[in-house]
């Protein structure tokens, strides 16, 4: 949270999700690696096209994107969450608030957002299949599909500007390692069956209780374990890798603001204490004395004599 607080500059953010259709959910399943790194391509290139355009800000804002592939139930629903700037810098680093807004105070309207979206990805997608670096199932006409996705209407979700910048925090760092499912929905594992409560959209945001096999709740989970090594959340504009916190603190100097301070590296165990008032180091029996781990010992193979057991010092 200190880490991405010390990327945040004080203006308002905006809320913008961007969703691939549900009839491309098998093509991207059977290329997760090259779909998702689209879906964030498409998403960002929209945002800074329209934002670097002098109509609507003409400067580059700065983006933060975190990949959803989940719903509430634990279908297979691939989206990305943005936070952006509400104002961006030119070359020289000034800082430009929004030219235009809508009446319900959108970063930019829908209207301009979804079809400049649904453009970049599939010419993106019909380039890549083209080229057979996307595979598609004998069972899929491309080109039909391509046509139907073309007229079809994508979600592009808007919000309001966010509140403050400790709101901005709070949500990134709520979904930043998010999987699928936190833990406090799943209220029961018993019989064969995971009981677990979700919110349905549809039906006024009421919460509701699913009752799953197992089977079927490690299937649903499973679809949402990202390919080995892929980046969920990314930065764009502003916050653009090269030389980010050096950028960040020139344009806080141009906006006479003081810049940020270092990140402090804080133990886990003392913000539990602090934020929560748990010492993680009491014993979990007495809850006097405090517990130091000085070995682990592991068992001998009796299959390997070769094998000796094994010890790990920590120290304090």
């Amino acid at each position: 949270m200190e880490a991405r607080m010390n990327e945040l500059l004080p203006v308002k953010y905006f809320h913008v999700v961007f969703t691939l259709p549900h009839e491309l959910n098998a093509l991207v399943m059977g290329n997760r690696s090259l779909f998702l790194k689209q879906l964030f391509d498409s998403a960002a290139h929209t945002l800074l096209t329209l934002s670097c355009d002098p109509k609507w800000l003409g400067a580059v804002p700065s983006i933060t994107a975190v990949l959803h592939t989940w719903g509430q139930q634990l279908w297979f629903h691939p989206h990305v969450h943005c936070i952006v700037s509400g104002g961006g810098v030119d070359k020289d680093l000034n800082w430009h608030t929004l030219k235009k807004k809508s009446q319900q105070g959108y970063l930019f309207p829908y209207n301009v957002m979804e079809p400049m979206f649904k453009k970049h990805f599939l010419r993106n997608v019909n380039r890549m299949i083209q080229s057979d670096q996307i595979k598609t199932d004998a069972s899929v006409d491309w080109k039909k599909l391509k046509n139907h996705l073309h007229q079809k209407k994508w979600i592009v979700y808007a919000k309001s500007p966010m509140g403050n910048t400790s709101q901005v925090v709070e949500y990134l760092a709520r979904y930043a390692y998010k999987v699928a499912i936190s833990n406090h929905r799943i209220l029961e594992v018993k019989d064969g069956k995971v009981c677990f409560r979700y919110k349905d959209y549809n039906d006024n945001n009421k919460l509701k209780i699913m009752s799953l096999s197992c089977q079927d709740f490690v299937q649903r989970f499973e679809q949402h374990i990202l390919p080995r090594g892929f980046v969920k959340m990314r930065h764009y504009g502003i916050l653009g890798n090269f030389n980010r916190k050096k950028r960040i603190n020139l344009i806080l100097s141009k906006m006479k603001l003081p810049p940020h301070p270092p990140t402090v590296i804080v133990p886990y165990s003392l913000r539990m204490l602090e934020k929560y008032g748990i010492d993680v180091e009491l014993c979990q029996k007495c809850k006097t004395a405090k517990c130091v781990l000085i070995a682990i010992q592991l068992p001998l193979n009796r299959g390997s004599p070769n094998i000796k057991p094994n010890s790990a010092f920590v120290q304090q």
